[in-house]
């Protein structure tokens, strides 16, 4: 290792300690041409793939571009910083793991969503609303309704009448519709 000092280029570790996450190496060493001590550290150096933009640019994965994206859809929802953090530090593995050199834009939106979407629905739904940049308000029901019957298929209780939110009526929130429709409120025939 180079002295940062004179410039030599031998040096002895007079003491190695691996960091508090065990990611990092910390190693203390000592020049053996000026006999002056300095610091260095040792991690594995991890590639993340780069990001295929919708027209064709590249750009390196910002972790921080995924955060911001997750903060703005759960502001003023129950959803922990330190919850987002983790869904980031997920996308973020799934990616180096994948061994890909390249991962097209919508990859990683998809990803976000699939994360989101067993977070907090109406995180994904406003996510979801920008990513796919829905036309009308009947794309974006046809997401609530396929969002509905996911929780519905997941909690294993159909409705009495077989209907979906997609079946009520009125404006109100989603998270409502499954419990009216298993009581056969505004449910039409």
């Amino acid at each position: 290792m180079k002295c940062p000092f004179c410039g030599h280029l031998e040096s002895k570790v007079t003491d190695s300690r691996a960091g508090t996450a065990g990611d990092v190496i910390r190693r203390r060493r000592e020049c053996e041409t000026c006999a002056r001590r300095f610091t260095t550290y040792e991690r594995v150096e991890e590639v993340v793939p780069l990001v295929v933009k919708k027209d064709g640019r590249r750009e390196a994965f910002e972790r921080q571009k995924v955060l911001s994206g997750l903060r703005r859809a759960c502001d003023k929802r129950a959803v922990p910083l330190e919850r987002i953090e983790q869904i980031v530090d997920a996308i973020e593995r799934e990616l180096i793991d994948s061994g890909e050199k390249e991962v097209a834009s919508e990859k990683v939106g998809e990803r976000v969503m699939k994360h989101l979407r067993e977070v907090d629905p109406v995180a994904y739904v406003r996510f979801a609303s920008v990513y796919r940049q829905f036309k009308d308000i009947d794309e974006l029901r046809s997401e609530i309704d396929q969002l509905s019957r996911r929780r519905g298929d997941a909690a294993g209780a159909p409705s009495a009448s077989g209907s979906t939110a997609s079946g009520t009526t009125g404006g109100g929130s989603t998270e409502h519709a499954p419990a009216s429709a298993k009581n056969g409120e505004g449910v039409q025939p």
